[in-house]
């Protein structure tokens, strides 16, 4: 058997999940970037490294990459909230840091935006069409739920608060700071995405949300018993 040469090069096996990842992660700047109707998988591929056959052959088309881009951050903001153990504090508490964690995660994720705002363009499509979008949300829907019935159960929380209502409450209050920004900033004279204000901003939206009428707070109760 011929001894191998120096110069002879080794086939590297592909790793389906890490090229997977950097398709994804290379789509979803393209799309932030140019929405679903201005970017080019070509762009994606040479941007992942990758043939652009490799597109193809883990997502089958551009509609479908766009689809598995808008599911990952879904589920990033999923997850995030999984990890704030929400159903294990106090029910004040637990709405001020999911209030807080949507805050932040705008904050941190401007993307996110920008991604939801074409798709809210395009009637949604995709989201409708995804089989896995639902599921993520239903265990955040049943928590919230939890945590509004025990408020109420020790007094700190006036009854017929809707999980669903609420949650949207929250996000709108942070998403729509975020996503008008810049015409915000020139209509009031000020630079809304300086640290400073957008400090400001979390806290009158947590303010919001747990102390102005007509408010989710029982103004006659402010701590749940038991709660040092």
């Amino acid at each position: 058997m011929p001894a191998k040469r120096s110069g002879d090069t080794v086939p590297q096996r592909r790793d389906p999940v890490a090229t997977r990842k950097k398709l994804l992660t290379a789509a979803r700047l393209e799309f932030a970037r140019h929405g679903l109707a201005g970017a080019r998988v070509d762009e994606i591929a040479e941007r992942a490294g990758v043939n652009k056959q490799l597109v193809y052959h883990y997502f089958g088309d551009k509609d479908a990459l766009y689809l598995a881009v808008l599911e990952w951050v879904y589920e990033d903001i999923r997850e995030q909230e999984r990890r704030l153990n929400l159903e294990g504090l106090p029910p004040d508490k637990a709405i001020r840091r999911l209030i807080e964690a949507s805050f932040d995660h705008l904050a941190a994720n401007p993307d996110f935006i920008v991604l939801l705002n074409d798709e809210n363009r395009g009637g949604a499509r995709h989201v409708r069409g995804s089989t896995r979008l639902e599921a993520m949300h239903s265990p955040l829907v049943k928590s919230v739920s939890h945590i509004l019935h025990e408020g109420v159960r020790c007094g700190l929380f006036r009854k017929g608060i809707d999980p669903v209502q609420l949650y949207i409450s929250i996000a709108g209050l942070s998403y729509f700071f975020f996503s008008n920004t810049p015409t915000l900033s020139a209509i009031f004279g000020k630079d809304l995405s300086s640290r400073a204000q957008r400090r400001a901003r979390r806290r009158h939206v947590v303010d919001l949300v747990l102390q102005s009428p007509p408010a989710i707070i029982n103004q006659m109760v402010e701590t749940c018993p038991g709660d040092g």
